[in-house]
Parts: C-alpha cells; structure tokens; sequence
C-alpha cells in the first residue's frame, strides 16, 4: 500500500537506465513509488521491469504525463534533446512538475534548463552524483544540488531513497560546480596513488604492506581503501570508466577557462588519461593510472 508520501510525490519518470540509473531507479520502486522508466535502448527497459515493478514506455514524450522527471544520461547534448525545443519535456509537462537531473554536464546547461523551467513554472534541480555504480547500487550516492530551496525540499524524500548524503549547495549550475570540484579532487588523489604504489614495487617493498601502514596516517583515502587490491593486481575491468572521466574533466577544464581557476594538475592528469585510452583502456576504471607508469 502507498504511504501518504509516496503518493503525494506522484508518478517519477526515470529517464536512463546506466550502469548508474538502474539501480537508482530501482531504488525508487523498491520504496514504493510508481515508476515508469525510459531509456533509447529498449531491451534495458525490459530488463529493468524483470526485476523491478513499474512500467516502461517506448516514447519519450509520454513521460510528461509523470509529475517528477528525473535523468541521468550522458551529456549537454543529451539533456538539450530531451528538455528544450518545442518536442522537449519543458514544454510539454504540467506546471508544478519538478525534473531532477543527476547527469554530470556543464554548469551552463543546468542554468539553461533551470531558465526554461522556471518560464513554464516546473522546477528544476541540477543533481549530479558521486559514488559510482557500487554506490548507486548500495543507495549510498553523494548528492549535490542546485537550484531552489522549495524544490530541493520536495525532491529530498526521493534523494534519500539512493543517497547517504544530498545538500543544496546553492542557485542553479551549483550542484555540477561542486561535481567538478569532486572530479578534480579524485584526479590527484588516484595519480598520488598510483605514483606511490608505482615506487614502492620500484623499491622492491611489498605494495600490500606499505598500504597496509601508510593508510593508517595521513595518507589514507576512499581510493586507497577502495582500490588499491585491484592496482596492485592490475585489474582495471570495473569502476567508474576513463572514457567517462575524461568527459568530466574536460567540463572541468572548461570551466577553469571561464572563471580563472587554475589547474595544472587536473590538466596534467587529464592527459594521462589520454594515454591510458591510448592503450586501450578507455573502458578501464579511472584507477588505471598505475597501469600507464608500469609500461
């Protein structure tokens, strides 16, 4: 039986069914909120409705029969073709409707799309992520929002269903800032990691054992503990993809250009990426850094 919440929030549409939005839909359903799912590929509808209740459709423009849209697609391009000109879902949902995007895109786009919602009086939350697919799966993402205060509060009981953490950070665009700011912190991190384990097999020390001693001081991090077994194994075939990475450090860049800010590291970590894709690794989980050092 519905609660009394979940039917006051409404039919969701979760639009795109990734590595990330699947399970994330899942979620929502689990909890018992009527989803209908959509994605391009249809078989990922299918399959998502073999495990899951709710329904699928075939075409995009029946989602605005939902009252809450959310998304997570993959990129500016992406979220232009579904939201704006006259076919998009701006135009045809009902006022009072609320989208909430968890793609990784630009700033630019999620002021863009928080303008043309706001005309059509829909609110819109700029919601990127981050955990990855294991936190997507767990229900334990980080989310970071922008936009407004009353729609933040509405789509909050929703956030909770995937997330361990979900903070406005402010006006519209700010959620994919801070995202940015996520992915450049994760770019040094991951290079020091690799460097680190890279010289101490050069030294012939045991990698394990030096991980063992200096993740209990202050070097210790969500990627050392997450992911040096898989370094230092040299097993990349999982995570969150150097393909995708690179995608967000160009946004990244990007806006580096735009408001001043300057990032040598990032720059540099970028093109080290550029070379593990080089060598085939685009699928590759970003951790593959030490795979470049060992050529």
């Amino acid at each position: 039986m519905e609660s009394t919440e979940t039917a006051a929030l409404g039919r969701i549409c979760f639009i795109g069914l990734g590595v990330m939005g699947f399970p994330m839909a899942g979620h929502l359903a689990n909890n018992g909120h009527q989803v209908t799912v959509y994605n391009r590929n249809v078989e990922k509808s299918e399959r998502w409705l073999k495990t899951h209740t709710g329904k699928f459709i075939r075409k995009l423009r029946d989602a605005a029969q939902c009252d809450v849209i959310i998304s997570c697609v993959g990129d500016d391009n992406d979220l232009r073709s579904i939201y704006l000109g006259e076919e998009g879902l701006i135009n045809q949902l009902r006022k009072g409707s609320l989208i909430i995007d968890h793609t990784t895109a630009s700033a630019s786009v999620a002021k863009e799309l928080f303008e043309a919602a706001q005309e059509r009086n829909i609110g819109f939350l700029d919601a990127p992520v981050s955990g990855g697919q294991q936190g997507a799966e767990n229900g334990a993402l980080t989310i970071m929002c922008g936009g407004e205060e009353k729609d933040f509060a509405k789509a909050e009981p929703l956030l909770k269903h995937y997330s361990r953490a979900a903070t406005l950070m402010g006006h519209a665009g700010s959620g994919q800032l801070t995202k940015m700011a996520n992915q450049i912190a994760i770019a040094g991190l991951v290079q020091g990691l690799a460097e680190a384990l890279h010289f101490a097999e050069q030294a012939d020390l045991d990698p394990q054992q030096v991980v063992n001693v200096i993740s209990k001081g202050a070097a210790q991090s969500w990627q050392m503990e997450n992911r040096h077994k898989t370094m230092i194994a040299g097993d990349y075939e999982h995570g969150f993809a150097v393909d995708l990475m690179r995608k967000d450090l160009s946004i990244c860049l990007r806006e580096a250009s735009n408001n001043k800010a300057r990032l040598p590291i990032t720059a540099l970590v970028d093109q080290f990426y550029a070379e593990v894709q080089s060598m085939g690794g685009g699928r590759w989980d970003t951790s593959s850094l030490l795979a470049r050092l060992k050529r």
